[in-house]
């Protein structure tokens, strides 16, 4: 049976319910019954946290599977700073060129995440809208900044991922 990994990847905020607790874990245990071994998390969301939780819980009777975390710096790490990376993974990543990517290091990072995962979780609530950002010395106007995490489905959809909409199964 070939490996597959799966991506988690969500808005900040989540509505973190024991349904949607007992949907993801079902989910997660049927993904790895059917090959699923890597587990790639980003950081910075509620819904990144709570996958590491459960697949880090499935962990134990499923010692095969791997928690993998793409970051977002350094780039070149060296052997002690790695020791740090790895607390919690089995893996620490950081795709070539984030490192210098700036503000756009989220998407870039999200996109590497889906490139190479043949599934990808989300929690993405469409009706979602980040805080609206104040005018700063470069901007004269408050804006609407975009949802990474709309970003990121866009992404998927277009690479033909598979796709697990976790929000739409919260109450």
């Amino acid at each position: 049976m070939e490996e597959k990994t799966v991506c988690f990847i969500g808005h900040r905020k989540i509505n973190d319910t024991p349904e949607l607790r007992q949907h993801l874990q079902s989910l997660l245990l049927q993904l790895i019954e059917s090959g699923t071994v890597n587990f790639i998390f980003g950081d910075n969301s509620a819904f990144n946290a709570l996958c590491y939780e459960i697949v880090t819980a499935l962990k134990e009777e499923h010692p095969q599977i791997k928690r993998i975390f793409y970051r977002k710096n350094y780039e070149d790490a060296d052997d002690y700073t790695m020791r740090f990376l790895l607390s919690g993974y089995e893996e620490s990543i950081c795709p070539k060129g984030i490192g210098r990517a700036g503000k756009a290091g989220y998407t870039e990072r999200n996109q590497a995440m889906i490139i190479e995962s043949e599934i990808c979780v989300f929690y993405y609530d469409e009706s979602y809208l980040p805080s609206r950002c104040k005018n700063n010395r470069h901007n004269s106007t408050d804006y609407q900044p975009k949802s990474g995490t709309a970003l990121a489905y866009a992404y998927a959809l277009q690479k033909r991922k598979r796709i697990f909409n976790m929000f739409k199964l919260s109450p």
